[in-house]
């Protein structure tokens, strides 16, 4: 007996097994990686691994999958592990081990766009390595260590346009003659390897070369030489990155074969100054020259040579330290954009730009500029000024009194405490204006008059407390304002009330302090940040309070990194005139759970973030009125089950986060009432690695639709001794065990009863039927029978609609007129209103007798079959003669077959022939007064034998 339970018990295990398997590559339960949530679900899968120790490339990443990311990982060889991803645009391998890569590898990506193996081991690139990317146009090989490509290697890369090589250990030039010559190639990025000389006479001429941009250093390079016309379209040389040993030979005889060079960048380390000087004197074309720790050649005079260059149009110098030098710029007078930021600089020195009268664009960010300088105001074509991250504490009413054409100004991360009307007056053109992270106290009516075309102000993280009634309202053309702080900021009435076209809003509230945000009917996103100690302390002054005009707002964002409290709890009114809310954020703001009614209005809400507070008691009915929901947020809430998800009607929910919660145990049902669902993310909850989640752990494997985010580097926290292991480690199969042989006898007997079901049904349909209609009698009798305490009628009736005329014509006649009974007629005493079955139950019940006029289309109709069994029932039950049979036709026996339940009475009952009384029909009247004046109790003889249930 135990041999034969252990078998049934393997038996059904493997057949349970054999139902649920899957194949892994098919499973969106992903081991390693994790599949990024896409909004719109047709962008295709993005698949991120990085940094999770892999040491080969995971099997089950989708073979749909349109960009993966393995960087971070300890990957060594590359094998066929892309196999069928034809569909893959963005393969990034940075950051691993790699020292070989199989021929052929890469053969299906033929759709890959983007390749990024920085930061690996390879040595060589052999000849069918990249056999297959045809489209690629991106390959980032740098940092590695190559040594050798094979003259075949980019055979395959018809369609590349940049190449990174940077940082390896390539030293023949001859390398990159294949790479030249593809038509589409536009960089070439050489950086740092260990040529010794870059000579284009040692290449092919190629005059179809399309390249653009040539980045090219080395720690050894000794010349740098051009003499053949093999770039014809080179724009940009980059000889800065490496600190080489050796001084550059720049050899270019020909200035004609740079004359579309727009761009150099160089060091200092690379070529000497007089090298440097004979560069500029060559390249007639230049309008863009970046040097980068050229400290010695400044200070030599270098600027002077630069900018006589007259097409020289940008000049970057940042990176550099010019602190205590004197800038030579005056001959700089063409020039359109100029950029100092990180040069150390204390100050400008007065003079040193004002004759770059065509300036368009200066950076001085990240400096330690303590004012403004003063050639600024001789620059009236200034568009564009970054002045953040410097040490200005004062500005002064000339600063910007002629740069009348900025369009943007950063004086962000300053020290500025005071803005005075007339500082921005002038600027009427300024459209981007950023003045956070100072230590703005006031600013007086700076708003009120000027800036008509500002479109972004940034205000936030200063030390303003009040904002007055009409602060803003010269900025009409305002659309993004932030002035959130960490400072209480109190606002009057009406502060924004003449920003109408504002859109989106950043603002913090402070202790005390009732919202007032009035006239913002265009506002579309609002971010509130609580300061410290908030509290809505009475209610709003009407129906829906200040913020009732927030008609068109779209997102709401409501943070508090203070103390938790209680924001809209009281005053859900708030969000009643947001009818357009799509978005609603709300960090550590609620003290619990959310009133039902809280989204009453916001019918339209697809993203709800409640995190940081206590949901705990979170109620299924929060959510019915927002069934377009799509992405639920939930994590930190302190939840504990996640049952209410399951009345929560969320049909279009697609991404659902619950991580750092203080969930134990998940029922995979909740999930089923969740169609939509397509990213779950349960991270850091403290799961029980026990059979109360079996279910989850196979759903969680095996379900195609959802994927639930890093489900493998889920931590069991109990019971104690399974404390640390990983969830989907848990053997499931051990839960089964237990209750297989009760599942095995069970489907045994659940298949023997279905066929014997079958057969009864098949074989014995009629007395299954009958059988049903007499429970159904029973069931009226039971209900009905006690309730009648005297009789109404003499007999009722019971005849097909079909032998209607007879009834009146032939019995209404003698039986009511003539002999004086009282009869019921369905058509005439039933109560209208009242089901049919009652009042069939109530006629019969409330009869002495019960006559059934009997004939073909009687027996066919379901009515008549009721009311016949409800008879014979309370024949049966009361043991009295109170039935009547009178047949209108003559009907064989052999057609009564069907009808089993009359040919029982006929076998044991007499009856009336109305056929056979055609020619005597006084008779037959009389037989059935006698019929109507017996008493109750049954006759005992042979025509009328004791009755059985029909």
């Amino acid at each position: 007996m135990a041999a034969s339970e252990t078998w049934s018990s393997h038996f059904i295990l493997r057949l349970f097994c054999l139902l649920l398997h899957i194949n892994p590559s098919l499973a969106y339960s992903l081991k390693n990686c994790t599949i990024l949530y896409q909004e719109n679900p047709s962008a295709g899968v993005s698949v991120e691994c990085p940094n999770r120790k892999l040491v080969i490339v995971p099997d089950d990443i989708p073979k749909e999958a349109l960009s993966i990311e393995l960087g971070g990982n300890r990957l060594q060889k590359i094998k066929d592990d892309f196999r069928g991803m034809f569909r893959l645009r963005y393969l990034s391998l940075a950051k691993n081990g790699i020292t070989r890569v199989d021929d052929g590898s890469f053969i299906d990506l033929v759709s890959l766009k983007t390749l990024i193996m920085t930061q690996n081991e390879l040595i060589n690139l052999t000849r069918n390595m990249f056999l297959g990317l045809s489209n690629i146009t991106m390959l980032d090989l740098s940092h590695n260590s190559i040594a050798f490509i094979h003259c075949s290697a980019f055979q395959p890369l018809t369609n590349l346009q940049i190449l990174d090589l940077a940082h390896n250990g390539l030293q023949d030039i001859a390398y990159i003659q294949p790479i030249i010559q593809w038509p589409q190639i536009q960089m070439l990025n050489l950086r740092c390897n260990q040529f010794s000389s870059f000579e284009t006479k040692m290449l092919l001429l190629n005059e179809s070369s399309s390249l653009e941009q040539l980045i090219i250093s080395s720690y050894r390079l000794k010349k740098f030489s051009i003499t053949t016309p093999i770039f014809p379209h080179l724009q940009m040389i980059d000889l800065s990155g490496c600190s080489a040993t050796i001084k550059l030979k720049w050899d270019i005889p020909d200035k004609m074969l740079l004359a579309e060079i727009t761009q150099l960048y160089v060091d200092e380390d690379v070529i000497s100054f007089k090298g440097m000087q004979n560069v500029l004197q060559n390249l007639i074309s230049l309008t863009h020259l970046r040097i980068h720790l050229v400290h010695n050649w400044i200070r030599n005079g270098l600027l002077s040579t630069a900018c006589k260059i007259q097409s020289l149009r940008r000049l970057d110098l940042f990176y550099n330290n010019l602190n205590n030098l004197t800038l030579k710029l005056a001959p700089c007078s063409q020039l359109r954009e100029l950029y100092l930021q990180q040069t150390c600089l204390n100050e400008l020195p007065k003079g040193s730009i004002k004759s770059m009268q065509m300036l368009q664009v200066l950076n001085v960010s990240e400096n330690k500029l303590t004012r403004v300088p003063y050639d600024i105001r001789s620059l009236a074509f200034l568009k564009i000024l970054h002045l953040d991250n410097n040490y200005i504490s004062h500005l002064n009413c000339e600063d910007f009194e002629n740069t009348t054409r900025l369009t943007e100004l950063k004086l962000n991360t300053n020290q500025i405490s005071n803005l005075d009307r007339c500082v921005l007056e002038h600027l009427t053109e300024l459209k981007y204006l950023d003045l956070s992270y100072n230590n703005l106290k006031k600013f007086g009516d700076t708003f009120k008059l000027a800036l008509h075309k500002l479109e972004f102000l940034d205000m936030s993280e200063n030390d303003i407390d009040e904002l007055f009634a009409n602060t803003f309202d010269g900025l009409q053309s305002l659309k993004h304002l932030k002035i959130a702080s960490d400072n209480m900021l109190l606002m009057g009435n009406e502060t924004f009330l003449e920003l109408r076209n504002l859109e989106d809003l950043n603002i913090s509230f402070s202790y005390g302090h009732n919202p007032e945000l009035q006239g913002l009917q265009h506002l579309e996103n609002l971010t509130v940040y609580l300061g410290k100690g908030f509290s809505l302390k009475t209610p709003y002054q009407n129906k829906y309070g200040t913020l009732n005009n927030l008609n068109l707002l779209k997102t709401l964002t409501v943070i508090n990194s203070l103390y938790n409290i209680n924001f809209l709890k009281k005053y859900v009114k708030m969000l009643e005139a947001m009818r357009y809310l799509e978005t609603f954020k709300a960090v550590n703001v609620y003290e619990q759970a959310l009133d039902v009614d809280t989204f009453r209005f916001n019918t339209q809400l697809n993203s709800l973030t409640l995190t940081g507070s206590d949901m705990t008691d979170l109620k299924p009915e929060l959510f019915r009125p927002i069934r377009n929901l799509q992405i639920l947020d939930l994590s930190g809430s302190m939840l504990k089950y996640v049952n209410f998800l399951m009345q929560a009607n969320l049909s279009a929910l697609r991404y659902l986060k619950l991580a750092h919660n203080e969930i134990m145990v998940i029922d995979e049902v909740v999930f089923s009432s969740l169609p939509s669902l397509t990213f779950l993310d349960l991270s850091n909850n403290p799961f029980t690695c026990d059979c109360s989640n079996a279910g989850f752990i196979q759903w969680a494997k095996n379900n195609k639709q959802t994927q639930v985010a890093n489900t493998h580097q889920y931590v069991c926290s109990f019971p104690a001794d399974k404390r640390g292991t990983l969830l989907l480690d848990f053997h499931i199969e051990s839960c089964w065990d237990d209750v297989s042989f009760i599942f095995f006898i069970s489907s045994i007997c659940l298949v023997l009863l279905t066929l014997l079901t079958c057969l009864v049904g098949h074989f014995k349909r009629d007395h299954l039927v009958y059988t049903f209609q007499l429970f159904l009698a029973f069931l009226y009798d039971t209900r009905r029978r006690k309730k009648i305490d005297a009789y109404q009628f003499d007999a009722f009736v019971s005849y097909s609609t079909h032998d209607e005329d007879w009834v009146y014509k032939e019995m209404l006649p003698v039986l009511e007129g003539e002999q004086g009974w009282r009869l019921c007629l369905h058509h005439r005493d039933f109560q209208p209103g009242k089901p049919i079955i009652e009042n069939i139950a109530d006629a019969i019940y409330g009869s002495r007798k019960t006559i059934c006029v009997i004939s073909r289309r009687y027996l066919q109709s379901e009515w008549c079959s009721n009311e016949i069994q409800m008879a014979s029932f309370r024949l049966f039950d009361e043991q009295k003669d109170v039935l009547i049979l009178l047949f209108l036709e003559e009907i064989p026996p052999h057609h009564l077959s069907p009808y089993y339940c009359m040919r029982k009475l006929l076998k044991k009952r007499t009856y009336l022939s109305w056929p056979k009384a055609a020619q005597h029909p006084r008779v037959f009247w009389q037989n059935v007064q006698r019929a109507l004046q017996t008493g109750d109790a049954l006759i005992e003889n042979t025509d009328l034998p004791r009755p059985t249930v029909c």
